[in-house]
């Protein structure tokens, strides 16, 4: 049974940045600089205060000159140009209040070193895309803080050890076994009528399109997450509302693009309406 979506309150008159979520978008790295730019930019549209992308330092003149609403910072980083475990002071020391690790971040060992330390942070996280893959296999301590993880079906089977295949054909099995493994997350299984599970509550997606199968949705999703947690929602109304509006922006850039030509960016555009719509309903 799916749960009902929260309210989104209205916006106090005297509101400022600071009251929605002081961001640190933690990814990127070289030739997949446009992950981080997507979710930045999802983090925007979707009502966060302030964000920063911490990316590796190689890599801040191109997002720099792509980002304009958001702040960036360089980190130390590999010799491949992915974040390095140096990178993890960098980020510490940054004052943020949620975090978003993963979209474009790469797999290199040292990156994937510096994500399991960052699990322990005790701030709200989602974890997405590449920081999925540095979790895979270890044993790590159970989250206290709001926590969603964002896995597609092959990303499902890695965290599971398991086929994307074996994942598709039981979809539901498969999310009750992510949750037993990683108790106190909440995990979205994307895919056709996306899955959101947290302890006993779950939540079936019904809007998007065939269209939104495309590199970056999921990044797009990333950012929306994180800004939704820094609002104040909880990590199960954050997953279930972001899904959900995720789905509608996709469906308003299919009725004016078609599903063969919409992008990612297009879902940004799109955002809006979509916010809009939900809010004044």
């Amino acid at each position: 049974m799916s749960a009902p979506l929260p309210a989104w309150p209205p916006r106090a008159s005297d509101a400022h940045k600071g009251d929605f979520g002081r961001l640190s978008i933690v990814a990127g790295s070289r030739g997949l600089t446009g992950a981080a730019c997507l979710a930045a930019n999802a983090a925007i549209r979707c009502g966060a205060g302030l964000v920063t992308v911490i990316a590796p330092e190689s890599q801040n003149v191109i997002l720099a000159s792509k980002l304009t609403c958001a702040m960036t910072l360089p980190a130390p980083e590999t010799r491949i140009g992915t974040l390095g475990v140096f990178a993890l002071d960098t980020v510490l020391k940054h004052p943020a209040s949620h975090l978003l690790i993963g979209p474009g971040l790469g797999r290199h060992k040292e990156t994937a070193t510096m994500v399991r330390h960052l699990w322990d942070e005790p701030k709200p996280l989602v974890l997405d895309a590449d920081g999925l893959w540095s979790i895979a296999g270890h044993r790590l301590a159970e989250r206290t803080q709001a926590t969603i993880l964002t896995p597609h079906p092959g990303e499902m089977g890695v965290l599971l050890g398991r086929s994307s295949k074996d994942v598709q054909q039981d979809r539901d099995a498969a999310l009750t076994d992510a949750l037993d493994r990683y108790p106190g997350c909440c995990i979205i299984l994307k895919g056709h009528a996306t899955l959101v599970g947290f302890g006993t509550h779950r939540y079936c997606n019904d809007t998007g399109n065939p269209g939104m199968a495309s590199g970056g949705t999921g990044d797009v999703l990333a950012g929306m997450l994180v800004a939704l947690l820094a609002q104040g929602f909880t990590a199960f109304e954050a997953a279930c509302l972001g899904v959900y509006l995720h789905g509608i922006a996709g469906d308003l850039a299919r009725d004016e693009l078609g599903e063969v030509s919409m992008s990612a960016e297009d879902l940004l555009f799109e955002l809006p309406r979509a916010i809009c719509a939900y809010r004044s309903a």
